[in-house]
């Protein structure tokens, strides 16, 4: 069956991420937009080529950020590798734990 959705990429790291990390919290957002003038980008008829990835996941826990990044790229493996798929992946992971920290933190500085 053809997809009919004009985000396949993004649908599909949506997909991964859910279906890998459980996160409790996940944001995709789609930067191409913001690239599309690039020399790299010349010629690239995908508009699915630079996203930022905030997950928030208990599979996190005790690792550090290059393990939780690699655990991404890992993930995504096709996408960056294909013809027209992944340029650039900006990443935040963190754990519930860390995000629930970052809050206190937050609401005692204010």
């Amino acid at each position: 069956m053809a997809s009919t959705s004009s985000t396949p990429v993004e649908d599909t790291i949506r997909r991964k991420v859910t279906e890998a990390l459980s996160p409790t919290n996940l944001t995709v957002r789609n930067d191409s937009h913001l690239h599309s003038h690039h020399k790299a980008m010349v010629g690239s008829t995908s508009k699915e080529t630079h996203f930022f990835l905030d997950i928030t996941s208990p599979q996190f826990v005790s690792k550090p950020q290059p393990a939780r990044h690699r655990m991404i790229y890992a993930l995504l493996k096709d996408e960056l590798e294909r013809e027209g798929g992944i340029h650039a992946l900006q990443l935040r992971t963190k754990t519930p734990e860390e995000i629930e920290r970052e809050e206190a933190r937050k609401q005692s500085g204010s």
